[in-house]
């Protein structure tokens, strides 16, 4: 017996979507292989000087670890990439927003102010997003943020969006001594990112954004509907039927 089929529609953008540029898998295991030999000394000290929390403890224990860090030698600096490395998506995505926004406030100044008596925004050069290659809600916006970026600020080598497998979490997990990693924004100027940043730039496609180019034209655009093929249940056949 056939099933049953009907037509759904749904409303969609008419401009071009955005895309992630594409990374061969060679190119991704090259890629990984620098990012994670630049991140090792943040793993290395979180695992020799920065310890967990675990919870509450009683006052008398910490009376004694308070008196075993007093005569504890000081802990050293963390390593000077650490001021260049951005983690989290959160992070990444506000970043991102201040850097787009920037321009803004720069052609907001007022006549006799100084453009640099405005706090510099820091800037990728690349980003790192461990994804799978289905489409995931939670960093669909990335492409469209970096492009607006990178355009707020021409003077600059356009920041790369890298998309790695989603498993080498691990592997950057375990470079930067954290659980839990999915994404990882590299700031310009980065000490020993030269490699990495190189190779990136020659490696990984500009990120576009077709729609911004579409949208500044000002041309009308008509109303775009989707139709899909469904298939309708058992049970929903049988709820139409005790409704009429």
């Amino acid at each position: 017996m056939d099933k049953k089929k009907k037509l759904s529609y749904h409303l969609d953008t008419p401009y071009s979507a955005a895309t992630w540029p594409q990374v061969l898998p060679k190119d991704q295991d090259m890629i990984l292989e620098l990012l994670c030999s630049l991140l090792s000394p943040l793993g290395h000290y979180r695992s020799q000087h920065v310890h967990a929390s675990k919870g509450k403890r009683a006052k008398k224990r910490k009376r004694k670890e308070q008196s075993d860090l007093d005569t504890a030698p000081p802990i050293p600096p963390a390593p000077e990439i650490q001021s260049y490395v951005d983690i989290g998506l959160s992070c990444v995505s506000r970043c991102l927003q201040k850097t787009a926004s920037e321009r803004l406030e720069v052609s907001s100044v007022r006549e006799g102010q100084e453009v640099d008596e405005i706090p510099a925004v820091r800037f990728y050069s690349a980003i790192f997003v461990a994804r799978s290659g289905q489409p995931n809600a939670l960093s669909s916006h990335l492409p469209q943020m970096v492009a607006v970026a990178s355009k707020s600020h021409p003077s600059r080598p356009p920041t790369r969006l890298v998309e790695l497998p989603r498993a080498c979490e691990g592997k950057l997990c375990e470079s930067l001594g954290i659980p839990r990693v999915s994404c990882i924004g590299l700031c310009v100027d980065a000490p020993n990112s030269n490699p990495l940043v190189d190779f990136t730039q020659q490696h990984v496609a500009i990120t576009e954004v077709p729609w911004l180019e579409e949208a500044s034209n000002a041309e009308y655009r008509p109303t775009k509907i989707n139709s899909t093929e469904t298939v309708i249940g058992a049970k929903k056949k049988a709820r139409d039927k005790s409704s009429k």
